[in-house]
């Protein structure tokens, strides 16, 4: 990878900054929503222009999908395929050496094979968008070598509504916006501006579609899955490998099969199905696995339904999920987000012959393990606080809420988000407001409301939606990620470090995330619930049995929720202006990065490894229970940074609970002198001193953040040692020259403490040998004389050994590029 320098690159005439996109610009007058067009389309309208010039480029590549499923099928003749299985095989850069070599002879593909992928595209976030296309700069490419796209979501601050909020935030981030705009606009890559709405949803109307691979860089890529795409979250190093035309590497997954039995009724949603599943397969569930969904149920299921299903499978850090083709959901989905050219396509592969048949699982395909749902039987769930796993049936949560001591009330209701903002969900949102507006009755919590897109927002506008919202005193923030990614500037008095509740459609509820109180307690739940819970303001209020006091001294009760999957008058087009920049490389855009900027900076070559084993390392912190990639590199107010390595890092690991101080971001040095976790490792490297962390299991979870990665490189970590990782964070380690290894004896974690002085025994010849050997590190405490070795163990590739020799992934890239 690359280290932070501050570099001018050639720079327009003036200032050296673009102006502000224009695309944006226009927006800033604004005052009213209703402003934006709103256009309506027919479902079909694929042969709108606008439509129709980029749709073929968006159609994944059947004919070659299917010729290379032809020549898997040479390759293994007698096994039948998951899906999951001939989607990736049929994206392999070379067939046989990825399924034949290491596995005997294409016997043990699952958990062995090294999988050599070409996607077919990349999304881009504009938070992770910064530091990716830093490191692709360095290439020294003309063009991306695969379709890609950048969405402005993640720096759009919640606090006073859309009105307020957009305008603000595109000033207050113009620089990074216009840094993104103009690499799109120089390497060909779709932009789509802030307000334009949440990258998965944008995915999901535009990019997703069935047999499609792509990458994406953020956690939650797996939405795509829901439209019957292999979509997989990474970090900005994975990315690159795509945009570059390099095969990128992934461990064959097991597969996990859903099977989905019955119907959904009532108040139980597709959101009720993963938190379930969540609640079984517990953070660590999913790691190594594909979660494939098959059964009778799957076709009661709407294609957004399975979006969100497959969104929070993220939240058992499996590496995906998918959906079957399923032609009753998907085909009216293409069709009124103008694809139909796909949805023809896609129904004439789904009618071949089983194994030639490229959207489904053979007859007979093996799963490594299945679990069954009964939709008919699913109750609505909660899951939580402060983990996405704590999963508690409605029925049981009243309970729940007084053992536990958890607050009684609540004060405010977030519906929306990437994981629940179609217009199935609003719809159904919407027929509960109106029971209750039609009873007399205010949420008694704050009511926020984020739409996913700007197609969804136009959309629900257009129909009188939104009003609904609105005229019951919801506030509508903007099409972006908000508070689900910590850009929440609370209005309603709570202060840090005070005990309260809210309730959420998100996916996502570590300590801090939201608010960055750490103190709050997220409840996740299905936006139905927490629109009717918003109503008593209670966490023990159950809407299926439960009434609201009226005045007349009556009580009021919520009859089941009732929506629409699509729109009968086809989705609004929207704000124009919130399309993306075309596709069109133009190398005569200069590339927009000031010099005296805090926000980005440009890069260069971490320092490769040492000829030899590491000495000397010293245990920066040892880390008590959970860390995520929220407490090892904070969103919210710290995303301005993403683009500056040296800015962003001095947030690292604020959030980790050293387990030799038993507080938060608070560790000693060897002369007993207290620090930060930051302020240490910043004294260390000045010093030159080396380290490592110390963690417990799932180390890593949550968010794709290649920050959480590239922060402790920067500050000069060499090894992660652990009790297990979680899977993108151990790629993204090995990507920035960091080691991961894990304990072979997880009782030598009690052993270990913060300033102990660390060597490794064999690691060298292990990364020379390209994965092959064993390693020990050699442990000299530092309050005493005691010293003892620690057996490790490791998940390295020929590839992966060759990144950290090089000192990171980039600088192997770049290597090659400049020699070829």
């Amino acid at each position: 990878m690359l280290a932070a320098r501050r570099v001018m690159l050639p720079g327009p005439t003036g200032n050296g900054i673009l102006a502000l996109p224009s695309s944006v610009r226009q927006l800033l007058p604004l005052q009213r929503r209703t402003l934006a067009t709103t256009t309506t389309s027919s479902p079909d309208a694929a042969n709108v222009d606008s439509e129709a010039s980029s749709v073929s480029a968006r159609t994944p590549p059947y004919s070659k999908l299917l010729r290379r499923l032809r020549a898997v099928r040479t390759l293994l003749p007698t096994r039948p395929l998951t899906l999951a299985e001939k989607i990736l095989f049929s994206h392999l850069d070379n067939p046989e050496e990825s399924l034949l070599e290491g596995t005997n002879n294409g016997a043990d593909i699952r958990g062995n094979a090294t999988l050599k992928l070409k996607p077919d595209r990349v999304a881009m976030q504009d938070a992770s968008a910064q530091m990716a296309l830093l490191q692709f700069m360095s290439c020294g490419l003309p063009a991306t070598a695969v379709p890609a796209s950048i969405h402005c979501d993640h720096m759009i601050v919640g606090e006073k509504g859309a009105d307020v909020d957009l305008p603000n935030s595109i000033t207050g981030n113009k620089e990074v916006y216009d840094f993104l705009e103009s690499a799109a606009k120089k390497y060909g890559i779709e932009f789509w501006p802030p307000g334009a709405g949440i990258i998965h949803q944008a995915v999901l109307e535009n990019y997703a579609a069935p047999g499609l691979m792509m990458l994406g860089t953020d956690s939650h890529t797996p939405n795509a899955g829901g439209l019957g795409a292999i979509a997989i979250g990474v970090g900005g190093a994975d990315a690159v490998d795509a945009l570059v035309d390099a095969p990128w590497e992934l461990k064959a997954p097991k597969v996990r099969g859903v099977r989905l039995e019955g119907q959904l009724s009532g108040w139980a949603s597709p959101k009720d199905v993963i938190l379930n599943l969540a609640g079984r397969l517990t953070v660590r569930g999913g790691t190594g696995y594909i979660i494939e969904y098959t059964g009778p149920g799957v076709q009661s299921l709407s294609c957004t339904g399975m979006a969100t299903i497959c969104n929070m499978g993220a939240e058992m850090g499996a590496t995906t999920s998918i959906f079957p083709f399923t032609p009753s959901s998907h085909v009216p989905y293409l069709r009124s987000t103008h694809r139909g050219s796909i949805a023809d396509q896609a129904a004439a592969i789904a009618s071949l012959p089983g194994p030639h048949n490229l959207l489904a699982a053979d007859s007979g395909a093996e799963y490594d393990e299945e679990v069954v749902i009964n939709l008919s039987e699913l109750e609505p769930h909660v899951n939580g606080p402060f983990t996405p796993d704590l999963s508690t049936p409605l029925s049981k949560f009243k309970d729940a809420v007084r053992a536990n001591h958890w607050p009684e009330t609540f004060g405010a209701g977030l519906i929306g988000s990437c994981t629940n903002s179609s217009y199935a969900d609003m719809t159904r949102c919407e027929s509960l407001v109106k029971q209750a507006s039609d009873a007399g009755l205010k949420p008694k919590a704050d009511f926020f409301i984020t739409p996913g897109s700007e197609q969804i927002r136009a959309t629900v506008d257009r129909d009188g939606t939104m009003q609904t919202f609105e005229q019951a005193g919801g506030m509508v923030l903007a099409n972006a990620c908000g508070p689900c990614i910590g850009q929440w500037s609370r209005t309603d008095g709570v202060q840090k470090g005070e005990d309260n509740a809210i309730f959420t459609s998100y996916n996502r509820n570590f300590p801090g995330r939201n608010d960055g109180n750490r103190k709050t307690m997220n409840f996740l739940a299905s936006p139905e619930l927490v629109t009717a819970m918003s109503y008593s303001g209670r966490t023990d209020f159950n809407p299926m049995t439960d009434g609201i006091d009226l005045a007349d001294g009556t009580k009021f009760r919520f009859n089941p929720p009732s929506g629409t999957d699509l729109p009968s008058a086809g989705f609004a087009t929207g704000n124009p202006l919130f399309q993306p920049t075309p596709p069109t490389p133009d190398a005569t855009v200069t590339i927009a990065i000031d010099p005296e900027s805090d926000r980005l900076a440009v890069l260069e070559p971490f320092d490769p490894f040492p000829q030899g084993d590491l000495n000397g390392l010293k245990v920066l912190v040892k880390v008590k229970g959970q860390c995520t990639t929220d407490t090892i590199s904070a969103a919210g107010p710290w995303l301005k940074y993403k683009g500056h390595l040296p800015n962003i890092s001095e947030n690292t690991l604020i959030g980790a609970v050293c387990a030799d101080t038993g507080a938060v971001n608070t560790v000693l040095d060897v002369d007993g002198s207290s620090h930060t976790i930051p302020e240490l490792a910043s004294r260390w490297k000045s010093q030159g001193q080396t380290w490592l962390v110390v963690a417990e299991h799932n180390y890593g979870e949550g968010s794709a953040r290649e920050h959480a990665a590239l922060q402790p490189r920067y500050l000069g970590a060499r090894i992660i040692l652990a009790k297990s990782f979680a899977r993108i964070h151990e790629t993204n380690l090995k990507k920035q020259g960091v080691v991961p290894l894990t304990f072979a004896n997880e009782a030598d974690y009690d052993k270990m403490a913060g300033c102990d002085e660390v060597s490794t025994e064999g690691l060298y010849n292990v990364l020379q040998n390209g994965g092959s050997g064993e390693v020990n590190l050699l442990v000299k405490k530092s309050q005493s004389a005691e010293d003892f070795r620690v057996p490790v163990k490791f998940n390295l590739s020929k590839d992966q050994c060759g990144f950290i020799l090089a000192g990171s992934a980039l600088n192997l890239l770049s290597q090659r590029g400049k020699s070829s």
